[in-house]
């Protein structure tokens, strides 16, 4: 069974600025999933940009992931069914991308006025494209509006009222050529229906049918032969751990709906926490997920319905991604799929699963959270598969984000118990390769990402390559891997921009530039014409497949007749530096042109604090200041060692040490003396060392045998001596008054560092305990005080003492005695 664990995780030092904290509260109402109203101005204003420099992490196997930027989770995204190099993606609550050439994003919010949240997108068959976003214009959701636009978000048409609800809203189009070819259908919580038949220009209500649960969802799909001759809803109502799905059918584009069935295929998803389902905190939901096969292969007209729910079924266990599917237009459903194909997946969450049927080839395309990669089960990854057969097997699952986050983000900024994380993602495709869009906790935020699914690894034999004035050289491109991805990967290389005079020719060898079998690859042969102006070029190399995604690009320097020289300092930030006259802090890189000199130098100390930077070398062996000759590429570093300040303190005695700076790592000295200090007859004893300052000195003990400690130095130190009006204190060991005057022989004895020695005394006195070498020359007064009568004990501390024989002596008014101890270390 899946059990699920009980995982408490104390996060210290870390004040999250999220919703709870700010806001006081998240008002959690486990039967809707809207933002509430008070936290949606703070969720609007999330959104981070990327725009013109999309960040492409690229994995040490050559898969990218395009980091967007950031918003507030649930995202949504459509491909332009007549280009799907364009796209166009939607966040929380307002927060939008879009791609033209499927490589580089670009933000085009539109207006929506007391825009709610919930996005979701669709492209109709001529390529317009539509956003649907709930609205509160008085701060409670009454409904949704619709943005629609033909030049994929550049310009928005129009924004019209769309539907009438309080929660989640999903759309679809119909991108068939059919008699309902470009009507729009919205549905939302609520249990309205709408459509447009005049391609978004205005909305009428079809239908309603209750809905008390978040996911009322709606596809398109033939009938028979009719092209979007079917449109399906589903609603969701009863227990949030028990679902009922009904099923719905419209044959006449939403004129009429037809009830097909009513099923409990949903159970609890993770655990059941303040009425929701959670998965380590963060909520979620077993959202019926249904699509249709508009394809023209052997499953056409197949309505699927793709789900998370716990395996075996109950709060307390751990969810599977599952699939069923109907023939027959929902009436009946086969018996349920896992898709997930995890050893043990009992032991493993997977949950949160998006879903898209191909209308070309009519593949199911699912990607989900997963955390068979984490023993704990407390950090995910997203994960992939699709099916060609109609939902009865499915591809190995594909691992298809890089980097593992923890789910129950704290910092993220959601509310509520169990968190605000998000809802869902998205994924879609047009008879190639989806484009799955996710929420990634990675960085403690909201991360938007993108990629590719089915995709192929990319890489370059190098990022930088010479060639001199007139010369050749060459680059090779390889597609060493695929996950699932089948088809061509066609090639195009090109300068991003050209040479004011002369030629960069770049040809592929053999005029081959298409990777019809991977792993293979390609060779880019690259010449300059010898009146090409010496400098640096940028080769952008692209990638695509034959529907013109997956695209991946890689961008190689092109040095001609010039060399990169990095100049930087083993401390950046701190030590200025100057190159050719010009002072830096941070590390640089300059092209040179092969023959020049460029001159660097830099400063021989600098003090700042306490702590001395001392230059000790040229990572090329070159003089302080120094001019170089250019001819190949250069990485040169100033070294600085690292000094720190030490400061001895003491109020009485002679100090060594104060005011010194110490090489980090070196062992630093210092000392105090005399030990016993007569200040106008009043006896101060030294006691040891307060050291302040990470990793500083303090002395374990107050014996104050340490007056020259020897000590590493990381980091600045101030050392302050103790002093004391008494010798080290005694103690009274026993309640029991004694009958004689006795001093004990030392326990341990030999020892090593420390002993104790115990006495008895008969009547209140003065009681002094002196330690000897053997020379007679006294070592430590360990007692000088006033005692009751009593049984008593004093610890003698021999750290910074030689082994041999020391003597150790009793002195009162009535008792004096001696004995002999002896230290080996």
């Amino acid at each position: 069974m899946k059990k699920t664990l009980l995982l408490i995780v104390l996060i210290a030092g870390v004040l999250s600025i999220g919703l709870r904290d700010q806001f006081g509260g998240w008002d959690d109402d486990p039967n809707v999933d809207q933002i509430p109203a008070k936290y949606r101005e703070y969720a609007a204003s999330q959104q981070t940009d990327n725009s013109g420099n999309t960040q492409v992490i690229t994995d040490a196997d050559g898969y990218d992931e395009f980091y967007l930027g950031n918003a507030f989770a649930e995202p949504h995204i459509s491909m332009n069914p007549n280009d799907s190099k364009q796209m166009f993606v939607a966040y929380n609550t307002n927060a939008t991308w879009r791609t033209m050439d499927g490589l580089d994003w670009d933000v085009v919010n539109p207006s929506i006025p007391g825009a709610a949240g919930d996005p979701v997108t669709a492209y109709d068959s001529l390529g317009r494209l539509y956003y649907d976003n709930m609205y509160a214009p008085g701060g409670s959701i009454v409904g949704t509006k619709l943005a629609y636009s033909d030049n994929n978000g550049n310009n928005w048409l129009s924004i019209v009222d769309a539907n009438v609800g309080y929660d989640k809203n999903w759309i679809a189009a119909d991108q068939s050529a059919g008699p309902y070819s470009n009507y729009i259908y919205g549905v939302m919580s609520g249990g309205n229906i709408v459509r447009s038949t005049n391609r978004g220009q205005s909305f009428q209500s079809v239908g309603f049918y209750t809905n008390t649960l978040p996911g009322m969802m709606v596809a398109v799909g033939p009938n028979g032969a009719t092209q979007g001759g079917s449109v399906y809803v589903v609603a969701s109502t009863g227990n949030s751990f028990a679902p009922q799905w009904t099923f719905y059918r419209s044959t006449d584009g939403g004129t009429t709906w037809e009830l097909r069935s009513t099923q409990f295929y949903g159970n609890a998803v993770g655990d059941a926490v303040n009425g929701r389902n959670s998965v380590h905190n963060m909520r979620t939901r077993p959202y019926p997920f249904i699509a249709a096969d508009n394809s023209y292969g052997p499953n056409r007209g197949r309505l699927y319905v793709v789900y998370a729910s716990n395996f075996p079924a109950g709060a307390g266990n751990k969810p599977d991604i599952w699939v069923r599917w109907s023939d027959d237009g929902g009436a009946n459903w086969s018996n349920e799929v896992k898709i997930n194909d995890d050893a043990n997946s009992e032991n493993h969450n997977q949950w949160f699963p998006s879903i898209w049927c191909d209308k070309v080839n009519g593949r199911l395309y699912v990607k989900w959270l997963d955390t068979r990669d984490t023993p704990t089960s407390d950090s995910a990854l997203v994960y992939g598969s699709y099916t060609s057969n109609g939902g009865q097997t499915w591809v190995s699952n594909k691992r298809l984000s890089s980097k593992k986050f923890r789910i129950n983000c704290t910092t993220c900024g959601g509310g509520g118990t169990p968190a605000y994380l998000g809802d869902y993602d998205a994924l879609m495709s047009v008879g190639g390769s989806a484009g799955v869009i996710y929420t990634d906790f990675r960085f403690g935020n909201f991360a938007s990402f993108f990629l590719y699914y089915p995709d192929y690894a990319m890489k370059v034999s190098s990022n930088q390559v010479g060639v001199p004035s007139g010369g050749n050289t060459s680059v090779q491109v390889e597609i060493p891997s695929s996950k699932d991805f089948t088809g061509n990967v066609v090639l195009s290389a090109g300068l991003a921009s050209p040479p004011g005079t002369g030629t960069i020719s770049l040809t592929w060898a053999g005029g081959n530039n298409t990777i019809t079998t991977i792993p293979g690859n390609a060779t880019l042969n690259i010449s300059a014409t010898p009146d090409v102006p010496s400098g640096a070029y940028t080769i952008e190399i692209v990638g695509r497949g034959t529907s013109g995604v997956p695209a991946h690009r890689r961008s190689v320097t092109l040095l001609v007749n010039s060399s990169v020289v990095k100049v930087r300092t083993n401390r950046p930030g701190v030590i200025n530096f100057s190159v050719n006259g010009t002072n830096y802090n941070q590390p640089q890189e300059f092209v040179v042109p092969n023959g020049n000199q460029i001159q660097i130098s830099t400063p021989a100390e600098l003090t700042t604090g306490s702590t001395r930077y001392t230059w000790n070398n040229w990572s090329n062996g070159g003089a302080i200041s120094q001019n170089i000759t250019v001819n190949s590429n250069l990485d040169l570093v100033a070294n600085y060692k690292v000094g720190y300040r030490l400061v001895v303190n003491s109020t009485y005695g002679t100090t060594t040490g104060n005011n010194t700076y110490n090489d980090s790592g070196s062992n630093a000295t210092w000392s105090i003396t005399p030990r016993i200090f007569n200040n106008n007859g009043t006896l101060y004893y030294f006691r040891g060392w307060n050291g302040t300052g990470p990793n500083s000195y303090t002395s374990a003990d107050s014996s104050g045998r340490d007056t020259m400690p020897v000590w590493p130095m990381n980091n600045p130190y101030v050392e302050t001596a103790r002093w004391s009006t008494t010798p080290a204190s005694i103690s009274n060991i026993s309640s029991e008054l004694p009958t004689e005057y006795k001093m004990y022989q030392n326990y341990p004895n030999p020892f090593n560092p420390e002993t104790k020695i115990k006495f008895d005394l008969i009547r209140a006195g003065n009681v002094k305990v002196i330690v000897y070498d053997l020379l007679g020359k006294e070592v430590e007064i360990l007692a000088n005080q006033l005692a009751a009568p009593g049984r008593y004990e004093v610890t003698f501390n021999g750290r910074g003492l030689a082994s041999g024989i020391y003597y150790y002596k009793i002195i009162t008014d009535e008792f004096v005695d001696i004995k002999k101890m002896m230290l080996i270390k």
